[in-house]
């Protein structure tokens, strides 16, 4: 199936100033030459006879009519020193969406394949010159929201999380390479090795690389931050501060907010979606009773909850009604999911709330005024470090796809389950079976062992032109 060529349209689909169609395979070449002339005579070119990784000015031609279609640059790209490792031929014409199109349709007219979803980057890993990690990454840096996010994708895509999980393959295949030995050749004197000690220095890499990933996720897919209290507390104007911008509209008049507003920011690092929910409150209002509801919805996706207070008043019931459902979902000591933010510092009355802030023990509470720009550095760090207590603090974030840190998962409970097996003195032929389970599952992530049902599922999430 991989062995003919294949074109895409790699740039955004919109109107531009270039748009690229790639082509990747055996035919490359022959395909953009029967479409590319140059010259005022627009004389016919053998682009597989073109100087590898240099631009040619010229036209599109379509071959059947001989009209021009558009003025273009062409680059011939000779394997293995491509992307894919094959032939490439790329074509920049003019960006709008006609002039791609009629483009790629003379390409598959010529006889090129148009690409599945990531078949590019498919056959980069299928040819050997990425690893299924790397593959990955390609797809965290397109989504990259941060620089931050982005900097440590770049970093997967040079291969750092393969050379992070080299050790742990190594000392798996030595102990592996031992107990097989050790039962298919009984009678034989095989150099010995301390296995429980091989296996405890993969189970440390392993867990070293699974208790970074969670905060490596974070910064790949990010986390949803809702913002709640009663009615005009501040709640739209907390999030217009965090935005830097008028998003959401702010009055004087309660439950201007109906509906969850999202919006994204960049919270040190890792992409951050505020969720402005509507007041909670009762209410005969049927609108407002549905984006109230939304609002209760919204706190159970969220990953940290913001609940405003108005320092400026006393505690209404409508602020305990909403404390005790906060209360319910993360007031446990263990759960570092909720700050408390006390708005409008900026006004002469305050009221310190210690009726209801007593019973959210060891809550970060931070006194702020949307109005005045104050607290709202002091918030955020606090925000960050409820994160960063939930993902465990990483020195070095494992920037992994979900599917990659289950598999970090299965293969460090296969080498505690071989460990612990070795103290209970099972055989160690039976050993050996969790140890190359462990195998099986690091050569998920590295793509030494995978199947094609995974193969298909990852690269069905990336664009056709990738």
């Amino acid at each position: 199936m991989y062995d003919d060529t294949i074109t895409a349209i790699a740039t955004p689909v919109g109107e531009g100033g270039i748009g690229i169609i790639r082509l990747s395979g055996p035919e490359s070449g022959a395909i953009a030459s029967r479409l590319f002339r140059r010259g005022r005579r627009l004389r016919s070119t053998e682009v597989d006879k073109l100087e590898s990784h240099r631009l040619y000015y010229g036209h599109v031609v379509d071959p059947a009519s001989e009209r021009i279609v558009d003025e273009v640059m062409l680059s011939r790209m000779a394997g293995p020193r491509t992307y894919t490792r094959e032939d490439v031929v790329e074509i920049s014409c003019h960006g709008g969406p006609v002039p791609i199109r009629e483009v790629l349709k003379l390409t598959i007219d010529a006889g090129a394949r148009e690409a599945e979803p990531g078949e590019f980057t498919l056959r980069a890993f299928l040819n050997g010159r990425i690893d299924l990690s790397q593959a990955e990454a390609v797809m965290s840096v397109v989504s990259a929201q941060t620089s931050e996010s982005l900097e440590m994708a770049v970093n997967e895509l040079r291969g750092r999380l393969t050379g992070r999980l080299t050790p742990a393959r190594e000392a798996l295949l030595e102990g592996l390479a031992f107990l097989d030995a050790a039962a298919d050749f009984p009678e034989d004197e095989i150099p010995p090795v301390d296995v429980p000690e091989v296996l405890q220095r993969a189970e440390q890499r392993l867990g070293e690389v699974l208790e970074s990933s969670q905060m490596g996720l974070l910064y790949r897919e990010g986390v949803q931050i809702a913002i709640v209290g009663r009615p005009n507390v501040g709640k739209s104007s907390l999030m217009n501060t965090l935005l830097r911008s008028d998003r959401a509209i702010v009055t004087e008049i309660a439950g201007t907010t109906r509906d969850v507003i999202t919006e994204t920011i960049n919270l040190r690092g890792i992409p951050a979606t505020l969720l402005d929910t509507a007041g909670i409150a009762e209410t005969e209002d049927v609108v407002e009773r549905i984006g109230i509801d939304r609002s209760r919805q919204a706190l159970d996706t969220a990953g940290v909850a913001i609940f405003v207070l108005d320092g400026s008043q006393p505690l209404t019931e409508a602020d305990r009604q909403v404390g005790q459902l906060l209360a319910n979902r993360f007031g446990s000591a263990e759960d570092r999911r909720l700050v408390i933010a006390v708005n409008k510092r900026d006004l002469p009355e305050r009221h310190d709330h210690r009726e209801l802030l007593d019973q959210f023990e060891d809550t970060p509470v931070v006194e702020m005024s949307t109005v005045a720009g104050e607290g709202i550095s002091e918030l955020e760090r606090a925000v960050y470090d409820c994160l960063v207590a939930q993902a465990g603090e990483a020195r070095e974030p494992a920037m992994v796809t979900l599917r990659q840190q289950q598999a970090l998962g299965r293969a460090l409970d296969h080498v505690r389950s071989a460990r612990q097996a070795l103290e209970d003195g099972v055989p160690q032929d039976l050993v050996a079976v969790d140890v190359r389970s462990a195998m099986m599952a690091v050569g998920e992530i590295t793509g030494e062992q995978v199947s094609e049902s995974i193969l298909t599922e990852i690269f069905s999430r990336f664009c056709i032109g990738k």
